[in-house]
């Protein structure tokens, strides 16, 4: 797909911006760092039924506004998009929201992707909640792992956190992934404070089950105004309080195995003990991205720490051609940055909400 685009309009940030007779590059997914993209998430709706306090509390007001069904996606049009970034490169799509469990015919659209051909996994984020009977299901159309959010293993606490969870129904879904043959990670946002004190307990939850246990450092979405600098626990301050608990962590060999934001280590005295970190903060992962996200309404985003985006969606429902949707993925890759500008201060973050791009 070499040939010049013909007139190709790309909203960016609510503006129509043409490009012309702009040339699409040989390999429309390598960007200006010679970073290659092989891995899409896509969020498949912006809404979700719980309510976690460092995502989307009940006071962010009048800031946060649920897209109406018509401007979402539906799920021919996720799967011809799809369809074009397979046939570029891409090989790993993750399902995200929102919570994607709660978007009627879930199954259905987990189907369709997988048999998409060059798509080698389709994975998801969920928040467990509704694991108990979709599990099964989603194996079986093709899901092969789940990241699933546990902040906490104490139900008060969990209830807390996420708004309107329940913590043995998470943990149900955890088990019925499991015995549905899908591998599980456990995510944790670590808050000092909040659940610091049990990192380790998390980890020994996980790994009773055969999952690997994840921590995330928070991130300064929606303009920062979620993010307590003081609250925050970063990369280094997990791994010494693990290690203070259960001896020395090594890197992982298996590092970038799933080519995502992760970075593994293992329990030195026991390699089988494995934990993931996500440190978007402190030890950057951005000079090896190979990560585009997809919203809801088919905003193509470079980077999950900057606003700008193209609309796929609009070029779609212009009637475009698959080389215009070639032609602006190719000038969203080229666009993207060498990193994020994420400050411990919250200086510098992106206005999207968290629940809007799925991570």
């Amino acid at each position: 797909m070499t040939k010049a685009m013909n007139r190709v309009f790309l909203p960016v940030l609510g503006t129509v911006q043409p490009l012309g007779e702009a040339a699409i590059p040989a390999d429309p997914l390598v960007d200006a760092f010679a970073r290659r993209i092989r891995y899409l998430r896509v969020s498949v709706t912006d809404r979700c039924n719980y309510r976690c306090t460092y995502c989307m509390p009940e006071d962010l007001g009048d800031r946060l506004v649920f897209e109406q069904r018509s401007a979402v996606l539906s799920f021919e049009e996720i799967t011809r998009l799809v369809g074009v970034f397979a046939k570029l490169g891409v090989r790993k799509l993750r399902l995200t929201g929102g919570e994607p469990t709660v978007r009627k015919g879930i199954v259905d659209l987990v189907r369709q992707v997988a048999q998409v051909p060059g798509i080698e996994q389709v994975v998801m984020t969920s928040n467990g909640h509704l694991l108990g009977e979709l599990a099964a299901p989603l194996a079986a159309a093709g899901i092969s792992t789940i990241n699933i959010s546990v902040d906490t293993l104490d139900p008060a606490k969990f209830s807390g956190l996420t708004g309107r969870g329940d913590l043995a129904r998470v943990l149900a879904g955890i088990d019925a992934a499991l015995a549905a043959g899908i591998r599980v990670k456990l995510n944790a946002v670590a808050l000092h404070g909040v659940n610091d004190g049990e990192l380790v307990a998390l980890c020994e939850y996980a790994w009773a089950r055969g999952a690997i246990p994840r921590f995330i450092e928070h991130m300064p979405m929606s303009g920062g105004q979620l993010y307590a600098p003081t609250s925050e626990l970063n990369a280094a301050q997990i791994r010494r309080r693990i290690e203070a608990e259960i001896g020395p962590l090594v890197a992982s060999a298996g590092t970038g195995r799933d080519a995502g934001p992760a970075r593994y280590w293992q329990v030195a005295s026991d390699p089988r003990r494995e934990v993931g970190i996500i440190s978007a903060m402190t030890e950057h992962f951005c000079d090896d991205c190979n990560r585009l996200r997809l919203t809801a309404t088919g905003a193509l985003h470079a980077c999950l720490g900057h606003d700008d985006a193209i609309s796929l969606r609009d070029i779609l429902r212009r009637g475009g051609t698959d080389d215009d949707l070639v032609g602006a993925i190719a000038a969203a890759v080229t666009g993207k940055r060498a990193g994020h500008t994420f400050e411990r201060t919250g200086a510098g973050a992106p206005q999207k909400h968290m629940i809007g791009i799925g991570g």
